[in-house]
């Protein structure tokens, strides 16, 4: 089988499992998420976090988000801007959100573009290595891409629950390993 129908494999069992989590429990395991990390992810005044609205069954990390906001991070959100191109849009309180597509919101076209330091990145399953399958269209990939192409080198942080962990996700060329995952477990790091 090709890796890339192995994937898609992977992808639809894992999310099938993740959306069997009855959502009181996914609340709860996102509050966890929040305890785990809140206070530990390394955090300086003015560090730009990417995170993300939760779609579907995805961990919400909002609470995440609001511990780190108020340790001085920096917040946007991904905004899908085509097929090819996702920029991260700075989230400040009280701004209007708009329809950003998926099923999600997000800041403004007048929201600042920003360059994330660090990324909290929803995927559809992870291996004990930090490689990550996300939802196929290779939007995180090539943000990253450009990113690393303006000398940037952001963290970057899988979001997942631990159903989502399988054996060995199929690596190729584009993908980018993640430095760690959170699940409701806690902060998993990944070493080369």
């Amino acid at each position: 089988m090709a890796k890339r129908e192995l994937k898609a494999d992977l992808r639809k069992a894992r999310l099938a499992a993740r959306d069997g989590i009855p959502a009181d429990v996914r609340l709860e395991h996102s509050l966890a998420m929040a305890e785990f990390a809140g206070d530990t992810l390394p955090v300086e005044p003015g560090l730009v976090v990417s995170g993300f609205f939760p779609i579907r069954s995805e961990a919400d990390i909002r609470p995440l988000m609001a511990r780190l906001r108020a340790r001085g991070a920096r917040l946007c959100l991904p905004v899908v801007m085509d097929k090819q191109t996702i920029v991260f849009r700075e989230l400040v309180p009280g701004a209007d959100l708009v329809d950003t597509g998926f099923g999600t919101c997000g800041p403004g076209p007048d929201a600042a573009v920003l360059d994330p330091d660090m990324l909290l990145v929803p995927l559809s399953a992870f291996d004990s290595s930090g490689n990550r399958i996300g939802y196929g269209a290779g939007h995180y990939d090539r943000a990253i891409a450009r990113l690393r192409e303006k000398g940037r080198h952001p963290r970057l942080i899988g979001i997942a629950f631990d159903c989502q962990e399988v054996a060995e996700v199929p690596f190729e060329a584009h993908d980018v390993r993640l430095e760690a995952v959170l699940t409701e477990s806690g902060l998993k790091t990944f070493t080369d």
